[in-house]
Parts: structure tokens; sequence; C-alpha cells
């Protein structure tokens, strides 16, 4: 058997900065599989602005020891490889090629930024239409992946559950970046709020990532403390914080044209946990089974991630009128879903 490996290389020792075919004899073959079953890699399907910034996060995360990259439009992600490995002076060893999705399938995580983002004033579910298509794609060639699939592209929640139903992976190993996101932008404008750390805000966004998330007021908390029980604390503020985090997209995307900074250290803290089997609480989405009577729905809730993707989905904290809200979000999710499934 011949076993090719395309490595990018500096363009002035290629040919017009093409790929070049490596061939390997028998022992470097044996080598080559041992060596990749003892390195973590990451891949990442899609190379535009947030495929981009999740590369460089993970990098600079030092989590992987061979990034891999692939998009629809080859010579870009080419080039976005060739670009990363340069700067290879400026973060910890590692490798960083183009391949194929299905040579992606071998690896412990795989992103999944491919699809077009968001127009202004557009909201995620109506993005619908044109990344399902994208995402049963890349499923079906995503069938033997034996690692953790992460989904980035939006409308997140129905594309994870997507990805799931077509690969017909374990709901488990296919996660969204769901609310992690909004999660982060809720300890930022609460910790604006209280000129406190936003390490110490202890919140959670469930539900959809987009226009119905739900922010768990009832169970927030700021260093062990009851939010509302924080002196000076106003409960009247909850509904602006509420729609100022629900809103950050439309307005980032209204001024820049893309969300894909904090995306990309969202997705690399995501695969820290994933690789380093961490077992840390994040708040992501997955297809559910039973956690608060949610079933056949993919939303966020918190839950322990580790190196099998998702190993425990927990019922937080809520008030009446908050699960009440997160059994809307998810009526939402499932009437969207009944036109990708």
């Amino acid at each position: 058997m011949q076993i090719y490996e395309a490595i990018v290389l500096a363009p002035e020792v290629t040919t017009g900065g093409k790929c070049v075919p490596v061939l390997l004899t028998a022992d470097a073959q044996v080598a080559s599989i041992q060596d990749r079953q003892m390195k973590r890699r990451v891949a990442i399907i899609g190379t535009g602005w947030v495929g981009s910034s999740v590369a460089i996060s993970t990098l600079h995360s030092g989590v992987a020891d061979e990034l891999l990259l692939h998009d629809v439009r080859q010579e870009v992600a080419e080039g976005e490889a060739m670009d990363l490995a340069h700067g290879a002076s400026f973060y910890p060893p590692t490798m960083v090629r183009t391949t194929s999705i299905e040579e992606m399938a071998d690896a412990d995580a795989v992103v999944v930024a491919a699809g077009r983002g968001g127009r202004p004033g557009e909201s995620r579910l109506e993005l619908l239409r044109d990344n399902a298509a994208v995402i049963r794609d890349i499923a079906q060639k995503l069938r033997k992946c034996r690692g953790t699939i992460v989904i980035v592209t939006n409308p997140v929640d129905v594309l994870t559950h997507v990805m799931t139903e077509v690969s017909g992976l374990p709901p488990a190993r296919v996660v969204g970046t769901g609310t992690m996101l909004d999660t982060a932008r809720l300890k930022h404008v609460v910790g604006h709020a209280l000129h406190v750390d936003p390490h110490s805000i202890h919140a959670h966004v469930v539900g959809e990532h987009g226009d119905s998330e739900v922010v768990l007021w009832s169970a927030a908390r700021v260093g062990g403390r009851r939010l509302r029980e924080w002196a000076g604390w106003d409960e009247r503020r909850e509904p602006a914080l509420a729609e100022e985090v629900r809103r950050a997209a439309y307005e980032i995307i209204r001024r820049k044209g893309a969300t894909n900074q904090a995306i990309g250290l969202v997705t690399a803290d995501l695969l820290r946990c994933v690789l380093r089997d961490e077992r840390r609480v994040l708040t992501l989405s997955r297809v559910h089974d039973g956690t608060l009577g949610l079933r056949n729905v993919a939303l966020s809730l918190p839950a322990v991630v580790g190196a099998q993707g998702v190993a425990e989905v927990l019922e937080p904290e809520m008030s009446a009128a908050e699960r009440e809200q997160l059994e809307r979000s998810a009526g939402v999710l499932r009437s969207a879903a009944l036109g990708a499934l």
C-alpha cells in the first residue's frame, strides 16, 4: 500500500505554493500510522472568517499536535495553511496542512465551520436553507468519524441535529457551540455592570443560540453569592441586559460584516476541554434524549464535557417562567428542524 501525504510547505520551496505529494516507504507508512495514533489531531472544515479564527485560536491554545484544514475553495485552504504555518515561531509546535474531509474522520475533533455567514438583519434560522444542504453533504463523509464533531455553522442547533441524524453518530459526540458564546457575552455584560471580572460571574444562557435563548437569571451567581442578592443589583435591568446579549451578533455583523473572533476563542476552549478530557461544565448544544423532558431537539444546556464529548447533561436550576421560556425555545427549534431533516 502506498500512502501520500499532502503537506503545505513554504512557497519558495514548492511549485507555485502548491501541496507536494510525498511517497512513503513501507517502514515510513508504519511509523506514520503509529505517529498518528499518538498525536492529537484537530480538523477544521471551512476556512472563512470563523474557521480561520478557530484555527489561530486553536494554535495558540497548544492543544493540537496537528491541525488539518479543508475548504471547497482548495487554494483558500492551502493559503490559510501556509499563512498559519509561517507563524510557527509564535505558538506551540503544531503541523498545519490541508486534507480531504474523508481523512478528517480519523481526527480527535472535527470542527465544522462551512457554509455562509449571516447577513445584516438576517436571523440565524433564516440561514437554514442554505447551510443545511452543506452540513448534510459533510455528514455523509463523516459517518465513520472516531472523534467529536463540533458544529459552529449557524443555525448551530438545527445543524447539530442534522449532523447527528445524517451521520448516525452518537448524540454525545456531535455537539454545537450553542450558547457557549452567549454565556460568555452574558458574563461580560454582567461583569461590566458590577465592575467584577467575568471569570467570577457564574450564569448560563440556555436553549437556542438565537432569538429564543433564555438567560437563567434566577440561578446566576457572583463568587458564590446570588446575583439578585448583590448590593445594588436591580432586577429591572435584566431584560435590557438579556436583549444586549441576544442582539450582540446582529450589532457586530452590522458593523463589520461577521462575528468571528469570540467564537474562535469559544471553539478553541471547547476543543481543549475535549482533547484534555477536562470534564468541565459548558453550555453547548446536542440532541437531547430526556433531560428536562426534552426529546428530539438540539439546544443548549449545561453539560459535563470530556474526551468522549458530552459525558452528562445537567438540569440547571430555573424558575417556572424560565422553564416555560425554555420549552418555547425548544418548540421554535423543533419547527425549524422539520424542514431540514
